[in-house]
């Protein structure tokens, strides 16, 4: 700010000065409720719900990681069954703890082998059909 030579242009100076200093005030106070509404535990939870459903890749793993899941427990239904020898049980939680594993650390390979097959299938039967 510039020296000020006269009483009257120091008491424009002031008015302007406290003018802005209130402007400020409000600014802060707006901010301020913005601030506390947003920090609300229902307003944390509802914008990290919404940051969860936004994330293609956290989708796209919670999917693969559930499918994995799926595959390894009908292996294991498959193998174990409900039966009741110890060995045909240790053997299904093993094979369902690999097929799990697998198919979730990879679905896209799996995703491809699996379209491969269901294209030969259905070209095999197209050509049966058609000679």
């Amino acid at each position: 700010m510039s020296n000020t030579s006269s009483i009257s242009e120091l008491k424009n100076n002031i008015r302007l000065l406290e003018a802005e200093q209130e402007l400020k005030k409000q600014l802060l106070l707006a901010q301020i409720g913005i601030t506390v509404i947003s920090l609300k535990p229902v307003n944390l939870i509802k914008n990290a719900l919404i940051d969860i459903a936004e994330s293609p890749f956290l989708v796209e793993n919670i999917l693969s990681t559930g499918i994995g899941i799926a595959t390894g427990y009908v292996s294991k239904k498959v193998v174990a069954g409900a039966s009741g020898n110890l060995f045909r049980k240790l053997m299904g939680n093993v094979l369902q703890f690999g097929v799990a594993n697998i198919v979730s650390r990879h679905p896209d390979m799996i995703k491809t082998y699996g379209q491969y097959l269901i294209q030969h299938v259905f070209h095999r039967k197209e050509k049966e059909i058609n000679p």
